[in-house]
């Protein structure tokens, strides 16, 4: 009887150690069917983070202020360059665009009414500007290739159909009788390049100043307003009929003979050579956290690819390969100048476009 007794109690352990055993794999099964789930959820939960943050980065968008004549070109590379940036890169890049005349363009961008990332302007003194006001670290001109000029052009002269006032030359813009339509220096890059290019006409022929400045008196006489900008200035010429002859860029003045009326142009043998620069506004682009796509933006402007869509609009490119493929295409100019054979930025700012300066004495007497 006892025997049995300690037999009936061996087999209660072991059917409770089995119990016991599969307990603890039940616990453990438990265990790695939680820990499964949770590492589910983690992953869940990582992935939707991963998708909020690429779809932080999938629409990065860039501001671009230009000047107005420029539309035409960036029309043609930003699809480019938003194709590249998106094959490359899986970021879709969006463009907020702004023409205007070049020096009110930049006003608006140093009075923070333009956030520009980018600006593309008509003149390196636009740039200096803002740079001066803070926007653009210094040494902007270096941080690019060709010293930051992405196009180039030069100045032409317009005439009526026929050429009745027989205007050849830059001296024949002071004839009596002669009508030109121009824009203002005060806010439009044009207008400073056709007033260096008159200037220039002049001093870089071997005459003295003071002849330079009895000259642009007589054509500014002949001019009976000043436009804000060259898109203005054109839009008076060719579509309202007004005045005589106008000035404008090589570049503007052909895509206007391909839309409008095929009227005459001359491109003077003494020219000045019309450099339009780019750059980042660093405070602007470091806010937006837009840096890098900016960047590849302006670098992409140099390439032979956007420089082909600045030819078939006729501004001179600055890629050598280009240049190469289209230098036949342009009239050869004799005499080209520069704004540094004018005495740089600085000094043409002080000299002709500060208040009281030559610009303004001129307008005085033409008043007069």
């Amino acid at each position: 009887m006892l025997a049995s007794i300690v037999k009936l109690l061996q087999t209660i352990q072991l059917l409770c150690q089995g119990i016991t055993i599969n307990w603890l794999k039940r616990r453990r099964v438990q265990s790695f069917v939680s820990l499964l789930l949770v590492g589910t959820i983690l992953s869940v939960a990582i992935a939707a983070c991963s998708e909020s943050i690429l779809a932080t980065k999938t629409d990065v968008k860039l501001k671009l202020v230009s000047f107005s004549v420029t539309k035409a070109a960036h029309d043609q590379i930003i699809p480019k360059f938003i194709e590249k940036w998106q094959q490359e890169h899986k970021q879709n890049v969006t463009f907020e665009q702004s023409y205007g005349g070049s020096g009110a363009q930049t006003a608006a961008v140093i009075a923070g009414t333009q956030e520009a990332d980018i600006v593309h302007l008509a003149l390196p003194l636009d740039v200096n500007k803002i740079q001066q006001a803070g926007l653009i670290k210094s040494g902007w001109e270096i941080k690019s290739p060709r010293n930051g000029i992405v196009s180039r052009s030069v100045a032409a002269i317009v005439t009526r159909e026929g050429n009745p006032k027989n205007i050849k030359t830059w001296q024949d813009l002071a004839k009596d009788g002669v009508k030109l339509i121009a824009a203002n220096p005060k806010t439009s890059g044009i207008a400073i390049w056709e007033f260096l290019a008159l200037w220039g006409s002049v001093t870089q022929t071997g005459k003295d100043e003071a002849t330079a400045l009895d000259y642009v008196t007589k054509v500014y006489k002949n001019t009976p307003v000043l436009t804000k900008d060259a898109r203005e200035a054109s839009d008076l010429f060719f579509q309202k009929n007004q005045g005589d002859v106008l000035i404008n860029y090589e570049n503007e003045v052909i895509l206007a003979k391909k839309t409008g009326p095929k009227l005459p142009y001359i491109v003077p043998q003494v020219n000045i050579s019309i450099d339009t620069p780019v750059a980042i506004v660093d405070k602007n682009v470091d806010q937006h956290n837009t840096r890098q796509v900016a960047e590849a933006f302006v670098e992409f402007l140099y390439s032979a690819e956007a420089q082909r869509e600045f030819a078939k609009l006729q501004y001179r490119p600055v890629n050598p390969t280009v240049t190469q493929e289209v230098t036949s295409q342009y009239p050869q100019i004799q005499t080209l100048f520069t704004s540094q054979d004018l005495g740089g930025w600085d000094s043409i700012q002080k000299k002709f476009f500060e208040d009281g300066a030559i610009f303004d004495k001129i307008q005085a007497a033409k008043k007069a």
